[in-house]
């Protein structure tokens, strides 16, 4: 990688840009004569191709496109971010959900590795184990609660659509199956579910057993391999991406070295696991444990 930094903030900033000129209606070269840009620079500016990234366009291109202040604010930002090395965003950034930097970047892979030490995988959840994780209490908001499901559903459709879906990779640890989200009854479904996820050709789901231990000597957090894809010569279409998830800070990391030491502990974790069919299988019986 270059030292003018990651190029991921501006390839984000670029999908953003194109998603609400296309709900404006407007097309590439109507949206750059208001912006009194070239077309060209409105091109390199969606594809996240420049170098530098000019407020102010991005600005101009908010009050165009009709974007709320919130979404602006946060549109800027990555704009502003766009010459760092290491993208990340606080929690209080995470507003609103729908915005979620992370959704639109897994949407453009064409292949996904993840960890998951506590929790089934985002896109192998069932509606009511997501209710379970995010409506824990009277007090939550059902609204807000129902937006979580159908955004939890919305990324889903990347994985089960019959037209070149999204290869998943995925490693469970044996404590995510047993920790109860919801009851025992959403349990035994959610396992029930993934089991049969399991099956589709496009999903390789391993169970990480308690016997294990620690591979490599480490606990790891979850975190997500995201690749996509080549061009016709074999160059990568996009930088690989390491997503990793905290209570605090979510981590986008594109650095080679950082990229090559994921890669080497999700190969150690996978390599430790139950192999696919002894996966399903003790998810099955940990599933029936759930309604005992």
């Amino acid at each position: 990688m270059s030292d003018t930094g990651s190029t991921l903030p501006r390839r984000q900033l670029g999908r953003y840009l194109i998603d609400w000129r296309t709900r404006a209606g407007m097309s590439q070269q109507r949206a750059a004569e208001l912006l009194e840009i070239g077309s060209s620079s409105l091109q390199r500016l969606e594809r996240g191709l420049n170098g530098r990234v000019q407020v102010r366009e991005i600005q101009a291109a908010c009050d165009l496109y009709g974007i709320s202040d919130a979404e602006a604010e946060i549109v800027i930002a990555l704009a502003r971010q766009a010459n760092v090395k290491t993208w990340w965003y606080k929690a209080a950034d995470r507003v609103p959900i729908h915005f979620d930097g992370y959704i639109k970047l897994e949407a453009a892979a064409v292949e996904l590795r993840t960890y998951q030490p506590e929790l089934i995988p985002g896109l192998l959840q069932t509606p009511d184990y997501i209710r379970g994780l995010f409506c824990a209490s009277p007090e939550d908001d059902a609204a807000e609660c129902d937006r979580w499901v159908q955004i939890k559903e919305q990324r889903q459709n990347n994985v089960t659509r019959r037209h070149r879906p999204t290869d998943l990779f995925a490693v469970v640890s044996e404590a995510a199956l047993r920790r109860v989200s919801g009851s025992p009854q959403v349990m035994a479904a959610q396992l029930r579910h993934l089991a049969d996820m399991s099956t589709r050709p496009n999903i390789a789901l391993r169970v990480l057993p308690f016997s294990a231990g620690f591979p490599r000597g480490v606990s790891s957090g979850p975190f997500m391999i995201l690749t996509f894809g080549s061009t016709a010569t074999g160059a990568p279409i996009e930088p690989t991406v390491v997503y990793v998830e905290g209570s605090t800070i979510d981590m986008y990391l594109e650095e080679s070295i950082d990229v090559q030491r994921y890669h080497d502990l999700y190969t150690a974790i996978e390599h430790a696991a139950l192999d696919s069919v002894a996966s399903r299988d003790l998810i099955r019986k940990i599933a029936r444990e759930h309604m005992a």
